[in-house]
C-alpha cells in the first residue's frame, strides 16, 4: 500500500472512531461536565461577545490557543448553548494526533504495521476518545506533541529546513497550549544542535520556538504589568494553592515529596492508560532503545517527568480514588503517558515472531476498551463526579432566568462557573458585567449605588456580585432577591432583580 493511502486510511478510521464517540457524548450532555471544559468554551467566546471585547479576555493563567481555535464555533449560539462548539477543534486534533504519531512510528521503525499499533493504542483509549470529546486542552497538545515528534524524526533523516519549520510550528502551538510545552524546548534545541550538520538549523528552531512563550510573557506584561502573572499573580495555580495552605488545608499529596508524587501520577497513569498499555509500552521501550531509537522515546518521557515535577515543585494535584484523600482531580494529567507508551509498545511490531508482537501489541489497544465493561473511563467518571452539584444548581438557575430575564435588561456576574448560567439560559455575554471588563465591574462592585445599573446580579452568596446587589440596596437602589438555590456540597446561588 502507497505511503499516501496508509495515511488516508488511518485518517479515515481516526475519523470515524472520533464521530462515534463525540456523538455518543453530546447525545448524553457530557460534553460540558468538566468545569474547565466548559470556562475554555466561554472564554472563547467572550473575546468577541463581551462589553470589553479583545486580547484582554483571554486572560492570564491559561494559555491561548486552546481559546482562539474555539472561537469560530463557540460565536454560533446554537453551538454555545449546546455545548458542540467545543467538540469540533478536540475532535480534530485527535485526528491530527493520531495521523502524526502513525507517521512517526512508522518512519522511526521503518514499518507501516508499527505506525498502525501507534495510532490505535492512542486512539482506542477511552480516556482519549472522552476527552476528544470536549472542548478540553489535552487534545491540542497532544497533535502538537505527535507533530513535533514526527518533526524531530523527520529532520534526523533528511536534514530539511522545512522539518525545521514544522518543528517550530508543533513547539509553538504546545508551548500556547500547556506550559509543559515551554519545558520539551530546550531539550528539542539541543538535540537539533546535536544532529544538525549546519548548526544555524538549531538555533533557527531555538529562535523560532522561543517566540510563544516570549509572547505570553509580553502579554501578561502589557495587560497586568506582570510578565509572570501567570505564575505568581493571584489567580495562578500557587497562589491559590497558598491560599488554601493558609486556610489550613494539609498539603497536597506529592508536595516537595517526590516519591509520593511519582506514586501518585503512575496510580493515575495506570488508571489513564490501563495496565497492558503501560507494560507493552514499559517492555516496547526496550525494543525501540534495541533499534536505536533514543531521542523519540526520551521527547515522549518528558510531559510524564514535567508532571511529577509539577506535583512536587509547583503546588500541581492528582488525586486518585484508592489514594488519599480518595477523590477525583486531574487525572487526565496522565493521559500524557500514553504516546509514549503507545509509541514504544509500537515498536514490538518489528520484532520477530512479528505476527506474535503485532498481537501482543493490539491487545494494549483493546484492553481498555475491554476495561469498559467493569468501570467507566476515570477522566469522565472525575468530570461525572465533580460536576454532580455544579449541574444541578446550573439548570435551575438558568431555567429562572430563560423565564424572567429580558433581552438588553443586563446582568451583573463573577465569570466563571456562574458563566454557565447565562449560556444555558441563551443570554449574550456581552449583556453581562463580570471580572473581565475591567473597570466597569470595579466601579459596580465598588460603588454599587452609583454605578451598578443592571437589572440582575448572579453569583454566590457574599461573593462580589450578590454583596455589590445587597449594598446597592441600602444605598436607595433595591435590589430583591429573586431566587436563592441550595444544593448539597455546592455553594448558594442567589439571583437578585432591581425593582
Amino acid at each position: 500500500m502507497k505511503r499516501w493511502a496508509q495515511v488516508a486510511g488511518v485518517a479515515a478510521l481516526l475519523a470515524g472512531v472520533s464521530y462515534g464517540a463525540a456523538r455518543w457524548c453530546l447525545e448524553r450532555g457530557y460534553v460540558l461536565y468538566y468545569g474547565d471544559a466548559e470556562a475554555h468554551l466561554n472564554i472563547a467566546r467572550r473575546i468577541f461577545d463581551s462589553r470589553t471585547p479583545g486580547a484582554e479576555q483571554l486572560g492570564t493563567v491559561w494559555l491561548p490557543l486552546p481559546h482562539l481555535v474555539l472561537i469560530p464555533f463557540a460565536m454560533r449560539d446554537e453551538w454555545w448553548r449546546s455545548g458542540f462548539a467545543g467538540v469540533v477543534p478536540s475532535a480534530t486534533c485527535f485526528v491530527l494526533a493520531g495521523i502524526f504519531l502513525f507517521a512517526a512510528a512508522r518512519r522511526a521503525y521503518r514499518s507501516a504495521a508499527a505506525g498502525f499499533a501507534c495510532a490505535l493504542i492512542f486512539a482506542l483509549n477511552p480516556n482519549v476518545l472522552y476527552l476528544q470529546s470536549t472542548p478540553m486542552s489535552e487534545m491540542l497538545l497532544a497533535a502538537s506533541l505527535a507533530m513535533l515528534l514526527w518533526a524531530t524524526i523527520w529532520f534526523r533523516d533528511s536534514q530539511s529546513i522545512f522539518a525545521v519549520l514544522g518543528a517550530a510550528i508543533a513547539s509553538n502551538a504546545a508551548s500556547l497550549t500547556r506550559y509543559e510545552g515551554w519545558f520539551l524546548i530546550p531539550f528539542v534545541a539541543i538535540y537539533f544542535l546535536i544532529i544538525s550538520k549546519r548548526r544555524w538549523h538549531a538555533i533557527l528552531f531555538a529562535g523560532l520556538a522561543g517566540a510563544a512563550p516570549l509572547a505570553w510573557l509580553a502579554h501578561n506584561r502589557f495587560y497586568y504589568g506582570n510578565a509572570l502573572e501567570f505564575y505568581n499573580g493571584p489567580w495562578s495555580a500557587m497562589a491559590i494553592y497558598h491560599r488554601y495552605l493558609e486556610q489550613g488545608m494539609k498539603p497536597y499529596p506529592g508536595d516537595h515529596d517526590w516519591k509520593t508524587a511519582i506514586r501518585y501520577y503512575f496510580e493515575a497513569a495506570r488508571l489513564v492508560a490501563g495496565w497492558a498499555a503501560l507494560g507493552v509500552g514499559a517492555i516496547g521501550v526496550m525494543a525501540a532503545l534495541a533499534r536505536k531509537v533514543f531521542f523519540p522515546v526520551f521527547l515522549l518521557a518528558l510531559p510524564p517527568a514535567f508532571y511529577v515535577w509539577s506535583m512536587h515543585s509547583s503546588g500541581t494535584p492528582i488525586f486518585v480514588p484508592d489514594f488519599f484523600p480518595n477523590s477525583y482531580y486531574n487525572t487526565r494529567y496522565a493521559i500524557t503517558i500514553l504516546p509514549l507508551a503507545a509509541f514504544a509498545a509500537a515498536a514490538l511490531a518489528t520484532v520477530r515472531p512479528r505476527p506474535v508482537m503485532a498481537s501482543i501489541a493490539m491487545v494494549a489497544a483493546l484492553a481498555p476498551l475491554a476495561m469498559l465493561l467493569k468501570q467507566p473511563a476515570i477522566t469522565w467518571k472525575e468530570s461525572e463526579v465533580n460536576s454532580i452539584g455544579r449541574r444541578d444548581w446550573t439548570s435551575q438557575a438558568a431555567q429562572f432566568l430563560e423565564e424572567n430575564y429580558r433581552p438588553g435588561s443586563g446582568i451583573l456576574f463573577p465569570f466563571g462557573d456562574i458563566t454557565a448560567v447565562l449560556r444555558e439560559a441563551g443570554i449574550p455575554l456581552r449583556e453581562g458585567l463580570h471580572e473581565g471588563n475591567g473597570a466597569a465591574w470595579v466601579a459596580a462592585t465598588t460603588r454599587p449605588d452609583l454605578y451598578l445599573n443592571e437589572e440582575w446580579a448572579i453569583g454566590f452568596a457574599g461573593d462580589a456580585a450578590t454583596t455589590a446587589a445587597l449594598r446597592a440596596d441600602r444605598k436607595g437602589k433595591r435590589y430583591t432577591l429573586r431566587k436563592r438555590i441550595i444544593v448539597k456540597g455546592s455553594p448558594v446561588v442567589e439571583i437578585y432583580q432591581r425593582q
